[in-house]
């Protein structure tokens, strides 16, 4: 059974968290320039088995895509011609994530200076879609 690694898409810097090999938690991987994501997931995914790639889906309170779903519906082609054939990308609802991830940090006792630190937010971010989306399919 391989991994699956969970994407907090942003313009600029991608949060990453990947599941350990059974997939019962996942953890902050790394927080990436957006430029350099597919590179990253490609020697990623050379090194390690991941069979499934879930990636945040940004939506409005009403459900509806936000603005910076556009982006992703760029990505997702792309991220795609890199992959192995048949490796699943399923998409995740991430809203309040940042809010969550915020939160995360003040409760683990974080100063306010480290809380700044916007790569530990996107980490941490993916990390919340990731477990969020770990407990959809093991508790249905």
């Amino acid at each position: 059974m391989g991994r699956i690694l969970a994407i907090d898409y942003g313009r600029r810097r991608c949060g990453l968290a990947v599941t350990d090999e059974l997939r019962l938690v996942g953890s902050p991987l790394e927080t990436v320039e957006t430029s350099g994501l597919l590179d990253f997931i490609k020697r990623y995914i050379a090194r390690n088995k991941v069979d499934i790639i879930i990636i945040g889906e940004p939506t409005t309170l009403r459900g509806e895509p936000s603005e910076s779903a556009r982006y992703i519906e760029g990505f997702i082609p792309r991220l795609r011609a890199i992959l192995p054939e048949g490796m699943e990308i399923a998409r995740y609802d991430e809203r309040f994530t940042s809010t969550l991830a915020h939160r995360a940090m003040i409760d683990g006792g974080l100063g306010r200076m480290a809380r700044r630190d916007k790569a530990l937010v996107d980490r941490t971010a993916a990390t919340i879609i990731l477990n969020d989306y770990l407990q959809s399919i093991y508790n249905k």
